[in-house]
């Protein structure tokens, strides 16, 4: 089994790639260059492994929430792969990729993504089974009513914490914060995540697979009318 995984969610670029049990990372920062460097990354990485893209079998694509145009991107190639091969495409939160990065059994596990204005990206987990279990919604709050929310010992991570960490740990004394190298995430979550989709068949119909967004308004295209 071979599976193609990214999430351009971000300012980096996370890519995976998983063959018959092996994990192969690559995490690059694009900043606006995503557009220029995904196609060519993507190909660099199949090459250096000696595979084609009609070798996958699965494609797994993180969905936001995050930056409108990363997502977009992102999840625009992916389908466009897995549209020409014909193989499955699976769409995972870039929030549920994240929460993998904490493992903690004892703790609620809280990603924050920055989403700007003065807003978080977020969601709380539990621990099950290895796998973070979702305890709310996707939110879009601000800090102050993230530390309101939370009523448990927590760990929080993300890259939120760049711009809050210091006003959320003044709110929550007791939170754990990690630190930076978990603030991204991880393709080999991604690929993590993935494998249990395809055990229990759950994929995404290709013509309805969307990006999350949780600012509704700025999302919508508006078209013109003479």
């Amino acid at each position: 089994m071979k599976i193609l995984a990214i999430d351009t969610a971000t300012k980096y670029l996370s890519l995976g790639i998983y063959d018959n049990g092996v994990f192969y990372e690559h995490n690059l920062e694009t900043g606006a260059r995503l557009s220029s460097l995904l196609a060519v990354t993507i190909k660099r990485a199949l090459d250096a492994l000696g595979l084609k893209v009609n070798d996958l079998d699965y494609f797994a694509c993180g969905l936001g929430p995050g930056s409108f145009t990363g997502m977009r991107i992102g999840l625009s190639t992916m389908k466009g792969l897995s549209w020409v091969t014909r193989k499955p495409i699976i769409g995972i939160s870039t929030l549920d990729i994240l929460a993998m990065n904490a493992p903690y059994a004892n703790k609620m596990i809280i990603p924050v993504m920055d989403a700007r204005r003065g807003l978080i990206y977020s969601c709380f987990y539990r621990q099950a089974n290895g796998f973070p279990k979702k305890l709310s919604p996707y939110m879009l709050i601000s800090k102050e009513e993230l530390i309101k929310k939370v009523k448990s010992p927590c760990v929080i991570f993300g890259d939120a914490l760049s711009l809050y960490g210091d006003d959320i740990l003044k709110g929550l004394p007791g939170a754990t914060l990690l630190d930076k190298d978990e603030w991204r995430p991880k393709a080999r979550n991604i690929i993590k995540l993935a494998l249990i989709r395809v055990k229990e068949k759950k994929f995404d119909d290709l013509m309805k697979v969307n990006p999350i967004y949780i600012y509704p308004k700025e999302c919508q295209i508006k078209h013109a009318h003479k």
